[in-house]
């Protein structure tokens, strides 16, 4: 891992609870298929290691975000299943307001647009 992956690394690391609340609000998800999802949606580029998601989904879960349930086990073992809360939702949209806020200072106080990204070798 490069010094530059550590750094993305770092700040993914603090929205772990946005991107699972992101997750659920497609549709309801047990703790593994959440996990493959963020994976195949970075196209393996990052992945969030299980016991770090499993912590997240109590604490989610604890702070009235996420509400959980067991599945039906028809199709293999029990699973625990995790639903977003109206709560979630609001808190996910803020978030994700916060995140696109920090993103517009950043940019502007780096200098960064989207030419100059591509340029970089």
């Amino acid at each position: 891992m490069t010094q530059d992956d550590a750094f993305a690394a770092d700040l993914l690391r603090g929205h772990t609870d946005t991107i699972v609340l992101g997750v659920l609000r497609q549709t309801d998800s047990y703790g593994f298929e959440i996990y493959k999802a963020i994976r195949e949606a970075t196209g393996g580029d990052h992945e969030i290691k299980e016991a770090t998601l499993y912590a997240t989904y109590r604490r989610l879960e604890k702070d009235g975000l996420v509400e959980s349930y067991w599945g039906d086990e028809t199709q293999g073992g029990r699973r625990k299943y995790y639903r977003i809360t109206d709560a979630g939702r609001a808190v996910y949209r803020s978030k994700v307001a916060a995140w696109v806020a920090t993103r517009r200072i950043i940019d502007t106080l780096l200098n960064v647009n989207d030419t100059a990204v591509k340029e970089q070798p």
